[in-house]
């Protein structure tokens, strides 16, 4: 199977969603710890205005869903996963964080879509619905991820800018040309 390239497919299937699952052995006292140093670390900063990153107020001491050890999630908008993933990947210390998208499927989410800092954990995904008739949304009230409300660039001037860039790394070295199809 080929990856899609057609702009407006790749476009309208863009994640504007995300988890991530901090994890910790539950009967660690040391990582509990640092799970919760971290999590109010993110409530702190979220606050203060570095991201939007909204940790569910449970914090689960012991196995739930697929997850197979405590652990506390972090909903993201895709307009902060940058800034979440790089403060988490800097931050996590010895935890593990589990990482995947939200969308109609998912079992495919934490299967094949997911991706981990630290350690990987086998995850019980009997638990998850295969496909959901909607996306899974949450704080829609922020207007962000998949309630924004944001102009979004059209079709042309997103191709205005591919040129542009084309253009402006013509003479690097070092940069793949793409192809002239």
């Amino acid at each position: 199977m080929s990856p899609p390239t057609d702009v407006k497919e790749v476009v309208d299937s863009e994640i504007k969603e995300w988890h991530f699952h901090i994890y910790f052995h539950q009967r660690n006292a040391d990582e509990h710890h640092a799970a919760l140093e971290l999590r109010d670390a993110v409530l702190r900063l979220r606050r203060d205005g570095a991201f939007v990153a909204v940790p569910l107020f449970r914090v689960n001491t012991d196995p739930i869903g697929p997850h197979p050890v405590g652990s506390y999630e972090i909903w993201c908008p895709s307009e902060s996963f940058a800034a979440v993933y790089s403060y988490l990947c800097l931050n996590r210390g010895n935890l593990s964080v589990l990482i995947h998208p939200l969308t109609r499927e998912q079992r495919k989410d934490h299967e094949i879509r997911h991706a981990w800092l630290g350690p990987s954990f086998p995850l019980d995904l009997s638990t998850l619905p295969v496909r959901s008739d909607e996306i899974p949304l949450q704080y829609s009230s922020l207007k962000l991820g998949y309630s924004s409300t944001a102009a979004k660039l059209t079709l042309e001037e997103r191709k205005r800018l591919g040129a542009n860039v084309e253009h402006i790394l013509k003479n690097e070295k070092e940069a793949a040309k793409a192809p002239s199809d």
